[in-house]
């Protein structure tokens, strides 16, 4: 078991060492964005290093919303056999712009699913991260 859970509940609320733990062992996850009344959701390729998130950008929506409002979510999720995970990173990002900030970025093999060029890295100073362990089971029987 990944984690664990006291008096065998099936629902462990993750502390934030958990979730950072779970956060710099995957490699995708979904970014939530909003841009006045509208939300959007897209896939991303990330890195967790030192409590901050990264991912790769080109020139589009995703780039243009983060930009206007860069308060955004990062999710991720990990789901195996008997067991499951999701951590929500709530943060501000900005587009990286030094050369020094560059370098590191790429040093940190952001590699995207599909040959696209995306030239832009974005930096995602997280202020919250929260998570959740679950263990599958049965659905308990209601005794009333």
């Amino acid at each position: 078991m990944m984690f664990e859970h006291p008096d065998g509940e099936a629902i462990l609320v993750l502390d934030e060492g958990q979730c950072w733990q779970l956060l710099e062992n995957t490699r995708h996850g979904r970014l939530g964005l909003r841009v006045s009344d509208e939300l959007d959701l897209v896939p991303v390729n990330i890195v967790a290093r030192d409590q901050k998130i990264y991912f790769r950008s080109a020139p589009g929506n995703k780039l243009a919303e983060l930009t206007i409002n860069p308060k955004i979510l990062v999710e991720a999720d990990g789901i195996l056999s008997d067991q499951a995970w999701s951590v929500l990173a709530r943060g501000t990002a900005r587009v990286l712009e030094t050369e020094e900030e560059i370098e590191f970025a790429e040093s940190l093999g952001i590699d995207p699913w599909v040959p696209t060029y995306k030239d832009f890295y974005i930096e995602v100073n997280v202020s919250r991260v929260t998570g959740r362990h679950f263990i599958f089971g049965e659905h308990p029987e209601r005794f009333d």
